[in-house]
């Protein structure tokens, strides 16, 4: 039975999607395409942010995108050494929080140490923060134009200050359109198709529905 996610390929430590793995141990075959892409916004503005830790608590990552926010910060305004000579260690000796623990390896590998890895969500997350001090000076949030309110409003419920910043949007990946007319031509109407965001339900769904014709009603969701 053939399968469609809707999702960037992500490899494991086999060098695999597990998603592909997975399914194709039952016997289905599973096909990725991306229907997510990202743009970066005010990176000169996070940059400068960045630049100056001593007017922050620590930081907050709730996204992976987030973390690339920083690596493209680095890159563009040659950052690099100054990072890793003197602004890593000022951060890293404030709290750098993070959900899930994806972003916390990527964060590790800007260099920085990480705390609430083990926190699945915002919400979670955010009981953390409000579990230890409440910090003098704000926490650094990046994060997108489309980001859950829990975290910010519970922090400021407890009192904790929090600086947001909007790093990254997202937009309809530039090749869905030809991505899925290949698909449908060489493989046919999928019997399932998984959607991952509702960001991906909107932009991919019309090109579906147009491909799928009548056979729409047989597809899995």
């Amino acid at each position: 039975m053939k399968v469609l996610l809707l999702k960037d390929a992500k490899e494991d430590d086999c060098g695999q999607d597990p998603y592909i793995r997975e399914l194709g141990l039952y016997g289905l075959e599973a096909t990725l395409i991306p229907v997510l892409s990202f743009e970066f916004l005010s990176l000169p503005s996070f940059s400068e942010k960045l630049s100056h830790p001593e007017g922050y608590g620590g930081l907050i990552f709730t996204s992976p995108r987030a973390v690339e926010a920083v690596e493209l910060c680095l890159e563009k305004d040659s950052k690099t050494e100054a990072w890793k000579h003197s602004l890593r260690e000022k951060w890293n000796a404030k709290s750098v929080y993070v959900v899930g623990k994806a972003t916390a390896s990527l964060v590790n590998k800007i260099g920085l140490d990480t705390e609430g890895a083990n926190c699945g969500n915002a919400e979670k997350l955010a009981e953390y923060i409000c579990s230890r001090e409440s910090p003098a000076l704000p926490l650094l949030f990046p994060c997108g134009t489309v980001k859950g309110e829990i975290l910010p409003k519970m922090l400021k419920d407890r009192g904790i200050p929090m600086e947001s910043i909007t790093v990254y949007q997202k937009v309809p990946h530039p090749g869905i359109q030809v991505n899925l007319n290949s698909y449908y031509s060489k493989q046919g109407v999928p019997a399932s198709i998984t959607f991952f965001s509702p960001s991906g339900l909107t932009y991919s769904l019309k090109h579906i529905q147009e491909l799928s014709g009548d056979k729409i009603d047989q597809i899995k969701r």
